[in-house]
C-alpha cells in the first residue's frame, strides 16, 4: 500500500471516530464506556444485537462505537459476519463506516468478504463517489488471487471515472493488485500510462506512486506528462509533492546533461565585452562551448523553488535534494534557509536534516557558513542530536572561525553527558588534524583534560592524543613522558592500551620511563583487560629489540604469564612474539627481520568524517539514512555525456475552434499601425549618416535582448504562480515571438556578424523557455484556451505602446539611444489605452535631449577592498558619469586594483554575484598583477533605478572577497543638456515622479 493510500485510509477512519464521539448521545455514555474498553463477550453481544436490529439509528451507533474501538487498536474481528451483513445498507453514513471497517478486517477474513464481492460491484455503479471509492478500497483489500479479474475491471472502470477522488483510489489500487499479482504489470502499465494524463492535482500524486511501485524504470510514460507534472506541482497535496520530486530528480538525471562542468560557461553571464572582434570570438567557440541549460532543466528548478516555504518538512527536504543533485553550484545555496528552518521542528525531525546536512556541509562547506550558530548544541538537545551538530560545527571550521569553534568545543567537554563529551575530544583531534594552524593550540588543551575528574574525558583524550601524536613525534617528547607519569592514575582499558602503544613506539624517545613501566606491568599483568596484556606483550617486544640488557628478564616473565592466560588470543600473541624475537634452533629466517616487522614506521592515522562516503547514495532516503542500501532503493543515474532528444517533452497543440473569428477582426487594427511605424523608421534612417545607423542597430539588439530577458521573466512568473490561468502564460510566449519576429528583419543592420549569432540563439532560447512553460500550463488548465489566435491579437501591441512610450515620459533613461524598440513595455494594456494612443507618432519627440558626459562634479573615490582584508589586494571605485558602453540601463564604474604585496597576484576577476539576477559586466580577468602595480578597469551595473547594493565577490587564483557598491541616487541619473525653456515645457509633460532637489553653486566665468 503506498503511503498516500495508508494517508488517506487512516484519515478516512479518524473522520469516522470523530463523527462518532459528536453523534454519541450522552444517556448511553456509560454503557458505551464499557462496551468499548472491555473484551466482555457479552459487551460485544450488545454491539452485535444492535447491528443486526432493523433500527437503522442503532446500527449506525454500533458502526461509530466499533471504529472508535479499532483507532482505539482493539480487536474488533469477531463482529465481521454481523458488520458484512450491512454492506448493501441503503444509508450512506453507515455505508461508509462499514466500508472502513471492511478495508481494515477484509484481509484477515477473506472467506467472508468474498460473499459480498457481488455488493461491491454494485457499489462501483453507485452515484456518490465516496461509496464508489470506498468499495474499490475494500475490493483491493482482499488479498485472494481469485479475484483479480474481478480487481482489474474494477480499476480500469474506476481509472475512467467522472470523480478526481475514484481516480486517485484507482491509482491506490493498482499497487495493491501488483504486489498481489505482478504478471498483471503490463495491464497495470497502461492505466497508469492513461492516468498520468490526468490534468487532476488530486490524482497526480497517487498515480506517480504507482509508476514508482510498478514500473520505475518506464522513464517513457513521463516524457509527454512532464511539463505538466513540473505545472501541476505547487498545487499537489504535500505527499504528492515528495513523490513527483523525487521522481523528477531521477528522470531529470537521465535527459538533461550536468550543469557541474569546472570550465562550464553559463548563457545567461556570457556576454561579450565591447572590444571583441570576430576571430577571437571563433577561437573561443572551438576551444569552450558554453553551457546551456536545457529549459525542461530550468522549469523543474523554477517550479520546485516556491516549495521551499513548505509547511511540510518532508516536501522542504525533497526540493532540497532536488537541487543538490540537480542545480548549477551557485544555485544550490537557495535551500540553505529552508533547512536551517527545519532545525526548529521536531527532534525526529531534526536528525534526519541534521543527517543531509552533515554530508552536505563536507562538499560545500560556504553553505551553511553564515548559520553556524544555528548549529551550536543546546541543553535540551537529545544525544544524537548534539553528535550530529559537532559534526556538522567540524565540518565547517576553517582558519577564520576555529578560535570560536573551539571556545565553543571547551564548554561541551564539561558536559554532563559522557558520550557527547568523548565526541567532543574526538571532534577537537579532527580538528586539529584539519587545521595545521592549531595543532599545538588543541594538543596543549588535551594534554589539560588528562587531569580531569572523569575517566572517560581521560580516556578518550588519551586515545586522540595518540592520534595526534603519530603525525610528529619529534616535537612531542614532553606529551609522551607526562602521559607515561598519568599511567597509574587512568583506568580505563583503552586509555591505558593507548599509552603502552605510545610508549613502546617510541620508546627510544623516553628510554628511562619505558623499562620502569613494563616493570609496572608485569606486576598487574594478570589483573589487566585483554587490550591492555596484548599491548604489554607488545612493549615487552619492543623494549627486548631495543634495549634487552635492562628488559630481558622482564619480557620473558611476560610472554611466560601471557603463555598460560586465559584468553587464547593473548596465548596465540605471546608464542608468536618468543619465536619472532627469542632466537633458537627451531625458529625460521622470519626472527632476522623482527626489529623491522614490530618498530616499522607507522602510518599516521586519518581522521575523517563519519558522513564522508554517504554521498553515494541519494539525499533524504532511507538509505542514507542508515548509510547502508536498503531494500527498494534505486540509485541516481550518472549524467549523460550528449542529452537525448528533447523534443519527446513536446506536446500537441490543439487547433483553435471557430469560437475565436471575432478576436481575429479585433486584431486588425494594429496592422496598420506596424506599417506606418515602419515607414517612420525608414524615413528616420534615410536622414542620418552610416555611423548614427550602426549606432541604431547595435542599441536596438542590447535592448531587444533585454526586453526579451524582461518577457521570459514575466512566463517564469506566470509558471510558478498556482493562480494565473493559463492564456497569461500564452500571452507572455506569443509576445516574445512577436520580439523574435521583429529582431530578425533588423538583422541586415547588424555590425558583427558574432553578435549577431548570440542574440539570435538567446531570443531562441528565450521564446522555447517561454513557449515550453505556455504549453505545459495551458495543458494543465482543463478550460485553457488555444493560443493561435492570440498570437495574433497581440502581435502589434509592443510597436503601439513604444509610441505611448515616447510621447508619455520622454526622460526615461533609455530614450537617449535612437533604437525604438529601447522601452520597457508594460505586461498589460487596455484597448481604451490602445485607441487613446492611435493617432500618437514619433515625431513629437524634443530634439534638446542631448545627452553628454558631466560638465562638473568631483568624481568621488570609494574604498571597495581593502588591502589587509583582500591579503594584499586593494580595490577602489568611482562613477565616472558617463553613459555605459555596454548597456544604456547600466551605470557606468571604473574600478581601480592596486598590488600592495612583494609578489603577483593572478587571475583576478569578478565572481558570484547576490542576487543571481543582478546585471554586471564584468571586467575581464587579469592574468597578472605585478607588486606594487595598479590598473584601472571598467564595469557596468544596472541597479535596475533603487539605491540597492550591488554585491558580488572579487576572486583571485587562491581567494575570494565579498565585496559591494552601493550607488547615491545622483549617480543613477543620466546627464542632458537643455535650455531652461525646453526644461520647463519637458517637465509639464511629466505625469508624477518623486522629487529630489539640492542648491548647485556654479562657478561664474
Amino acid at each position: 500500500m503506498s503511503t498516500a493510500a495508508l494517508y488517506n485510509d487512516q484519515g478516512a477512519a479518524e473522520a469516522a471516530v470523530e463523527a462518532g464521539q459528536e453523534t454519541t448521545p450522552t444517556s448511553s455514555s456509560s454503557g458505551a464506556a464499557f462496551g468499548l474498553f472491555s473484551t466482555d463477550f457479552k459487551k460485544n453481544e450488545d454491539l452485535k444485537e444492535m447491528l443486526e436490529s432493523n433500527k437503522e439509528s442503532l446500527k449506525l451507533e454500533a458502526m461509530k462505537r466499533i471504529v472508535q474501538l479499532i483507532s482505539k487498536g482493539k480487536n474488533a474481528s469477531e463482529l465481521f459476519p454481523a458488520i458484512v451483513k450491512n454492506v448493501a445498507s441503503k444509508n450512506i453514513e453507515l455505508k461508509k463506516l462499514v466500508y472502513v471497517y471492511l478495508v481494515r478486517y477484509a484481509e484477515e477474513q477473506q472467506d467472508l468478504a468474498l460473499l459480498s464481492i457481488s455488493t461491491f460491484q454494485r457499489a462501483l455503479k453507485d452515484p456518490n463517489q465516496f461509496i464508489r471509492a470506498s468499495a474499490l478500497r475494500v475490493l483491493s483489500s482482499i488479498r485472494v488471487p481469485i479475484i483479480v479479474p474481478i480487481m482489474m475491471l474494477a480499476i480500469k472502470e474506476a481509472a475512467a471515472d467522472l470523480s478526481p477522488y475514484v481516480r486517485k483510489t484507482s491509482a491506490h489500487a493498482i499497487q495493491k493488485l501488483h504486489s498481489l499479482d505482478p504478471d498483471q504489470k503490463e495491464q497495470l502499465i497502461e492505466v497508469i500510462e492513461k492516468l498520468l494524463k490526468d490534468k487532476s492535482t488530486l490524482v497526480a500524486g497517487s498515480v506517480v506512486m504507482a509508476f514508482e511501485e510498478v514500473c520505475p524504470d518506464r522513464i517513457d510514460l513521463i516524457h509527454k506528462n512532464y511539463r505538466k507534472l513540473c505545472n501541476l506541482l505547487v498545487d499537489v497535496e504535500e505527499w504528492g509533492q515528495v513523490v513527483i520530486i523525487n521522481m523528477l530528480t531521477r528522470y531529470a538525471r537521465t535527459q538533461f546533461t550536468t550543469p557541474w562542468k569546472e570550465d562550464a560557461v553559463f548563457d545567461e553571464n556570457n556576454e561579450k565585452t565591447f572590444y571583441d572582434s570576430d576571430s577571437e570570438d571563433k577561437k573561443d567557440q572551438t576551444e569552450a562551448k558554453p553551457y546551456i541549460m536545457d529549459p525542461d532543466h530550468r522549469l523543474l528548478l523554477r517550479n520546485t523553488k516556491p516549495l521551499l516555504q513548505s509547511r511540510n518538512t518532508a516536501v522542504v527536504m525533497a526540493v532540497s535534494q532536488l537541487y543538490w543533485h540537480l542545480a548549477p553550484k551557485h544555485e544550490i545555496g537557495i535551500v540553505t534557509k529552508s533547512l536551517v528552518r527545519l532545525l526548529r521542528s521536531h527532534r525526529e525531525v531534526q536528525f534526519i536534516v541534521l543527517q543531509n546536512i552533515a554530508t552536505m556541509s563536507i562538499q560545500r562547506k560556504g553553505m551553511f557558513e553564515p548559520y553556524l550558530k544555528s548549529f551550536y548544541v543546546r541543553s535540551t538537545d537529545a544525544t544524537h542530536i548534539k553528535t550530529l551538530k559537532l559534526e556538522i560545527l567540524t565540518n565547517l571550521a576553517t582558519e577564520a572561525n576555529i578560535s570560536t569553534i573551539l571556545r565553543e568545543f571547551q564548554t561541551y567537554v564539561k558536559s554532563q553527558d559522557k558520550a557527547f563529551a568523548a565526541a567532543t575530544i574526538q571532534a577537537i583531534g579532527r580538528c586539529a588534524t584539519n587545521i595545521s594552524e592549531v595543532t599545538d593550540t588543541c594538543l596543549n588543551g588535551l594534554v589539560l583534560l588528562l587531569s580531569n575528574r572523569d575517566e572517560t574525558v581521560v580516556a578518550e583524550s588519551v586515545v586522540v592524543i595518540k592520534k595526534l601524536l603519530q603525525t610528529q613525534p619529534t616535537q612531542h617528547s614532553d606529551i609522551i613522558k607526562h602521559m607515561a607519569k598519568l599511567f597509574d592514575n587512568i583506568t580505563v582499558p583503552m586509555a591505558r592500551a593507548s599509552i603502552l602503544w605510545l610508549i613502546g613506539e617510541y620508546c627510544e624517545r623516553v628510554p628511562k620511563i619505558a623499562p620502569d613501566l613494563l616493570r609496572k606491568m608485569a606486576k598487574t599483568f594478570t589483573a589487566e583487560e585483554d587490550i591492555v596484556k596484548l599491548q604489554t606483550v607488545n612493549l615487552a617486544a619492543k623494549l627486548y629489540l631495543t634495549n634487552s640488557k635492562q628488559t630481558k628478564l622482564l619480557t620473558q616473565y611476560i610472554l611466560n604469564l601471557g603463555k598460560y592466560d586465559q584468553n587464547y588470543d593473548i596465548r596465540d600473541r605471546t608464542r608468536f612474539i618468543r619465536q619472532l624475537i627469542v632466537p633458537n634452533e627451531k625458529s625460521g629466517a622470519l626472527s632476522k627481520y623482527a626489529r623491522r616487522i614490530l618498530l616499522a614506521a607507522k602510518p599516521a592515522p586519518v581522521l575523517e568524517s563519519a558522513f564522508k562516503d554517504r554521498d553515494r547514495f541519494q539525499l533524504g532516503t532511507l538509505s542514507h539514512s542508515l548509510n547502508i542500501k536498503a531494500s527498494g532503493y534505486q540509485e541516481l543515474s550518472d549524467w549523460p555525456a550528449v542529452a537525448p532528444d528533447p523534443t519527446v517533452r513536446n506536446v500537441e497543440v490543439i487547433d483553435p475552434v471557430k469560437e475565436w473569428a471575432p478576436s481575429l477582426g479585433k486584431a486588425k487594427q494594429p496592422k496598420s499601425d506596424d506599417k506606418f511605424y515602419s515607414d517612420e523608421e525608414e524615413k528616420g534612417e534615410e536622414g542620418s549618416d552610416s555611423s548614427s545607423s550602426e549606432d541604431s542597430s547595435s542599441s536596438t539588439e542590447e535592448s531587444g535582448s533585454e526586453s526579451e530577458k524582461e518577457s521570459n521573466e514575466e512566463s517564469e512568473k506566470t509558471s510558478t504562480d498556482s493562480g494565473k490561468s493559463s492564456s497569461d502564460s500564452e500571452r507572455s510566449s506569443s509576445e516574445s515571438e512577436a520580439e523574435q519576429k521583429k529582431k530578425n528583419t533588423k538583422k541586415k543592420n547588424k555590425p558583427a556578424a558574432a553578435d549577431s549569432d548570440s542574440v539570435e540563439s538567446e531570443a531562441k532560447d528565450s521564446s522555447s523557455s517561454t513557449e515550453s512553460s505556455s504549453e505545459s500550463n495551458s495543458e494543465s488548465d482543463s478550460d485553457s484556451d488555444s493560443p493561435a489566435p492570440q498570437k495574433i491579437s497581440v502581435k502589434a501591441k509592443p510597436k503601439v505602446e513604444l509610441k505611448a512610450k515616447k510621447e508619455v515620459s520622454l526622460l526615461d533613461l533609455d530614450d537617449f539611444s535612437p533604437a525604438p524598440t529601447n522601452a520597457p513595455k508594460p505586461s498589460v494594456i487596455s484597448s481604451s489605452l490602445l485607441s487613446d494612443l492611435k493617432g500618437l507618432s514619433l515625431s513629437n519627440v524634443s530634439p534638446t535631449l542631448q545627452i553628454t558626459t558631466s560638465s562638473f562634479g568631483p568624481e568621488k573615490t570609494h574604498e571597495l577592498l581593502h588591502h589587509m582584508t583582500g591579503k594584499g589586494l586593494s580595490a577602489k571605485y568611482h562613477f565616472p558619469r558617463q553613459p555605459c558602453l555596454y548597456q544604456p540601463q547600466m551605470v557606468a564604474v571604473q574600478l581601480i586594483l592596486t598590488n600592495t604585496l612583494d609578489h603577483s597576484l593572478e587571475e583576478i576577476h569578478v565572481g558570484d554575484r547576490s542576487p543571481a539576477s543582478l546585471s554586471i559586466h564584468c571586467f575581464n580577468t587579469i592574468e597578472r598583477l605585478e607588486p606594487g602595480a595598479s590598473v584601472t578597469v571598467s564595469m557596468g551595473i544596472d541597479f535596475s533605478d533603487s539605491t540597492q547594493a550591488a554585491n558580488f565577490h572579487l576572486c583571485t587564483k587562491e581567494d575570494q572577497f565579498s565585496v559591494s557598491i552601493q550607488p547615491a541616487v545622483g549617480e543613477l541619473l543620466m546627464p542632458s543638456t537643455m535650455t531652461e525653456p525646453d526644461f520647463c515645457k519637458e517637465q509639464k509633460k511629466l505625469q508624477g515622479m518623486n522629487e529630489t532637489s539640492a542648491t548647485i553653486i556654479m562657478a561664474t566665468a
